[in-house]
């Protein structure tokens, strides 16, 4: 079977030397991306004290986000999603998983971690004409230029986990990815902090 071809990311990511495999060094370099990008600003409430009645916010709806990918004009599709208080902030936050639509293959993934939009001095949220403003990206855990498939996609409380999917070469169909490993990002000191679990059968 073919996934039992499937070769885990090793451990020294920064000595992969096949160029096609670039996003391997990315599960190691990424953190220090995350850590310049993906600082999400405290709420109003946080800042000036949170008010004893606050209404509740709603997790942002990812399907209303504009996300930086070239679909050639459609919008991406939305293949999976959480929610929770990631940064223990009081107002909870979306990460989308999303890829172009393709009825064939498998087109590479992004993961964006999405906030609800600034709410200003008026504390709303409402954009022209009433409508929810949309979402605003605060983090990219993954982008799709470094052509990874996501599996295994989950939020639960603080902690996002994933399995990374990617390819050895240029001629492995894209189908088919022969290479893995398991990751986490986690709210830490200001900054979402990327971490890769060990490969299994490594001491």
């Amino acid at each position: 079977m073919e996934s039992s071809r499937v070769q885990p990311l090793g451990p020294d990511l920064a000595h992969t030397r096949t160029r096609p495999v670039h996003w391997l060094a990315t599960a190691a370099a990424l953190a220090a991306v995350i850590a310049g990008s993906a600082v999400v600003q405290p709420s109003d409430a946080e800042a000036s004290g949170s008010a004893p009645h606050a209404p509740a916010v709603k997790a942002p709806d990812p399907r209303a986000a504009q996300y930086p990918m070239d679909c050639g004009g459609a919008r991406p599709d939305v293949v999976d999603r959480g929610s929770g208080d990631l940064d223990g902030d009081g107002r909870p936050e979306t990460v989308a998983v999303v890829r172009c639509h393709s009825s064939t293959g498998t087109p590479p993934s992004g993961v964006y971690v999405l906030s609800t939009a600034d709410s200003g001095d008026s504390g709303s949220t409402r954009g022209q004409g009433g409508r929810a403003a949309a979402p605003r990206i605060v983090a990219t855990f993954v982008d799709p230029k470094e052509r990874m498939s996501i599996r295994d996609f989950a939020v639960r409380g603080k902690k996002v986990s994933a399995t990374l999917l990617g390819y050895s070469s240029a001629k492995v169909p894209r189908c088919c990815p022969d290479l893995q490993r398991q990751v986490n990002w986690q709210w830490r000191d200001g900054k979402f902090v990327l971490s890769a679990l060990p490969v299994p059968g490594s001491v």
